[in-house]
């Protein structure tokens, strides 16, 4: 979907550029036929390499920087996985990672213990990893947060106090 996205928005940017460099070149005052004949030999360059450049600079960083740094984070989880930890691979297997090596890793799956052993690069997901993160991000709540004081915990609160038997002032 992105990728579609990023080819629409390249050629309409592209078009609309060129469009743009042709409008400017057509309504040009004071040209003879000489002069205009020597400025298309010098806005060529406007109108076909500007362009192109413009392409792929928007290319390069709406399309190939993110996905590097998304095969970049996909290694990093890779070489970072440990035995124990719960995976996902790109076929949708889940299981429990038995044993690491260099490029292989043996996963156990399924209630009869079945292992297979698949290469790390197939591997699409921790959850493992992915849970114990979001635990540190709820664990770290602002301190703001933290101090806030809802209404559901003063509801606790009257509870408890109405259970204890004492009364509310």
């Amino acid at each position: 979907m992105k990728k579609k996205i990023i080819m629409i928005l390249s050629s309409a940017l592209s078009t609309v550029s060129t469009a743009c460099i042709f409008a400017m070149n057509a309504f040009a005052e004071g040209e003879s036929a000489a002069d205009n004949a020597q400025a298309a030999g010098g806005s060529s360059f406007m109108t076909f390499v500007l362009p192109l450049l413009l392409m792929f600079v928007l290319l390069y960083f709406m399309a190939i920087r993110p996905q590097k740094k998304q095969e970049k984070e996909a290694k990093e989880m890779q070489n970072s996985l440990q035995v124990g930890d719960e995976i996902v691979t790109n076929g949708g297997i889940v299981g429990m990672i038995v044993r690491v090596g260099d490029d292989n890793v043996v996963i156990e799956t399924g209630g009869e213990r079945n292992k297979i052993r698949i290469k790390k690069w197939a591997i699409a997901e921790n959850v493992s990893a992915s849970e114990r993160a979001k635990q540190l991000q709820s664990k770290s709540k602002s301190p703001i947060e933290s101090a806030a004081v809802t209404e559901s915990d003063e509801k606790k609160k009257k509870k408890s106090k109405k259970s204890d038997g004492s009364t509310e002032e």
